[in-house]
């Protein structure tokens, strides 16, 4: 029996055409070597996605795998010469396996799909349909824990079948209450085994005890069929800070560093291009240790405050300080990036000057936001709706709602039966793909923009960052390079327009003396020239003013390159 742990208390993007070749002295060259570096993934509840319009789970109220594949072309249609889909190339389903609650994230058996979603035969089909597309498949993979109807915690509550240790077990429930303020020991198999159970966020889920070594060979099993069997691309790993607790540690001990560094070793074995990202909610310093050899990527929780904590203020001061820290510190292409997820508020109800209607202009406090998101160094996540606009703050069910794909607040389009929960009210007011899919002037279109100007330009997508001061704290501005490829990114955050803010992006060395020109693509519209001395100095005094006028809530992306 293992003993108690101690626990201790803007419509973006204007691709500039100019002639020279780019060489930035200090920025490095990095070294993608994986798939999820130029991917940009979109985040499903599948529950809430899409109720298939055919088949045995139809119309039933909850969303399933095959309404997912009945609605990949709105993802990408497959077709490179089209710019009319959303343009995302992988997938993040949160958690599909079998599961007694809503959110899944308690499960009963890791090898079978929830029969609410459908079957292993749909994932399966769904993989190949995406795969036909460019879209890689990764489900969400909870391995900390487990529902406590599962039948290994049965077994262990029971002391059956050699699995009285894959539990944490206690005689004593002297613990200290967690961070959160409940306690993490539980008393509800008193009468079966005796003993409290620990289960750090909520007695439905124990926790595995993975000093076991039965316990990590049956997750490398369950691992290993969903990457060979199913087809699954990777895992978001879920809480994998709490995997582990010993000695007085109970998040991001050593122990559970070297557990990860085992596992991902494990997965490449299976699959050389298995991908892994971690869920660690810590700061960037904490975030780091996991990454490269324990998982490929983590989500950057630092970096999603720092930029809507900027476009809510409209001041870039901390914006440059966590980008200058996390574009320096991580291996290149190790962090995610994202605004919000499912355990947050939507980003739309956290922007506090959003408008209320929506038929979203691109100079919007959503639009700018946006735009430092995919125009930004890391792997974006969207979150699904994110990109119309949906709204929700907790509890969790109301920031899960059904994607709103027309316009009818009944059922927004979701299903043809009864939705599972009320589509968000705002459904009428425009906030659906049908409302905004032929508007050019819609949040829908400006994130197909960006998403499709990311894809098409090496720079964007896997280049390296720098920041570039500006002369103003409302004006961010920063380069993106891959090799002689480079974007300069402007950035307004206020509301109000910006008259001839300078930046300054440093030496050039091999770019000059030429004559700058860029223009606004979208804008059809000439952007200042400027010259570059015989050093390679872009500007007077390394100061530059490319853009006389800066639109309020407008990213511009100046392209330099050969």
């Amino acid at each position: 029996m293992r003993s108690k742990p101690a626990i201790a208390g803007a419509l973006a993007g204007s691709v500039i055409a100019c002639s020279p070749a780019f060489a930035q002295e200090s920025a490095p060259r990095a070294d993608f070597a994986g798939w999820w570096q130029d991917a940009v993934f979109y985040e499903v509840f599948v529950r809430s996605f899409a109720d298939s319009t055919e088949g045995p789970l139809a119309g039933d109220g909850v969303g399933d795998l095959r309404g997912l594949i009945e609605n990949l072309d709105y993802l990408n249609d497959g077709d490179p010469d089209t710019t009319d889909d959303l343009g995302v190339t992988a997938l993040w389903l949160m958690p599909i396996m079998q599961s007694p609650s809503y959110h899944g994230y308690d499960i009963v058996d890791y090898l079978k799909v929830d029969d609410e979603y459908g079957t292993n035969e749909d994932f399966m089909e769904l993989t190949r349909e995406a795969e036909k597309r460019g879209i890689r498949v990764t489900v969400d993979l909870v391995l900390n824990h487990t529902s406590w109807e599962h039948p290994w915690f049965q077994d262990s509550a029971n002391r059956h079948n050699g699995k009285d240790d894959w539990y944490i077990w206690s005689p004593t429930d002297d613990d200290e209450l967690t961070t959160w303020g409940h306690p993490t020991f539980h008393d509800h198999m008193l009468e079966t085994r005796g003993e409290y159970f620990y289960g750090f966020f909520w007695h439905g889920m124990p926790e595995l005890d993975f000093t076991n070594p039965e316990v990590t060979e049956a997750t490398f099993d369950l691992s290993r069929y969903w990457l060979e069997t199913l087809g699954a691309a990777g895992f978001r790993l879920d809480a994998i800070k709490h995997l582990i607790e010993a000695n007085g540690v109970y998040e991001n001990a050593p122990e559970t560093h070297a557990w990860f560094r085992g596992y991902q070793n494990f997965l490449t074995s299976v699959r050389d291009d298995a991908y892994t990202v971690g869920e660690v909610w810590s700061p960037t310093e904490e975030t780091l240790k996991y990454v490269p050899d324990g998982v490929n990527q983590v989500f950057e929780f630092d970096m999603a405050y720092a930029m809507v904590g900027a476009v809510n203020a409209a001041d870039a001061k901390n914006l440059r300080e966590v980008q200058q820290r996390v574009w320096t510190e991580y291996p290149d292409g190790s962090f995610a990036t994202f605004l919000t997820n499912h355990d947050q508020n939507r980003v739309m109800s956290e922007l506090v000057g959003s408008p209320r209607r929506a038929d979203l202009r691109k100079r919007s406090e959503a639009g700018i936001a946006a735009s430092l998101l995919l125009l930004s160094p890391g792997t974006p996540y969207l979150y699904y709706g994110e990109e119309i606009g949906m709204t929700g703050t907790k509890p969790d069910p109301d920031i899960r709602t059904p994607m709103q794909w027309e316009p009818n607040r009944r059922t927004a389009g979701f299903t043809s039966g009864e939705p599972w929960r009320a589509p968000n009210a705002n459904v009428r007011a425009g906030v659906s793909v049908e409302a905004q899919e032929d508007r050019r002037d819609s949040l829908l279109d400006h994130y197909k923009t960006l998403i499709h100007l990311r894809r098409a330009e090496p720079a964007l997508a896997r280049g390296v960052g720098r920041v570039v001061p500006t002369g103003s704290d409302s004006v961010s501005a920063f380069i993106r390079q891959e090799g002689e490829e480079a974007f300069l990114i402007i950035a307004n955050l206020s509301a109000r327009t910006q008259p001839g803010v300078w930046v300054s992006p440093g030496r050039f060395p091999g770019l000059g003396p030429e004559v700058i020109r860029p223009r606004e693509l979208l804008e059809g519209e000439d952007v200042e020239p400027t010259m570059v001395d015989e050093n390679g100095e872009i500007g007077a005094n390394g100061m530059w003013t490319p853009i006389q006028r800066l639109a309020p809530h407008t990213a511009y992306a100046i392209k330099i390159s050969g």
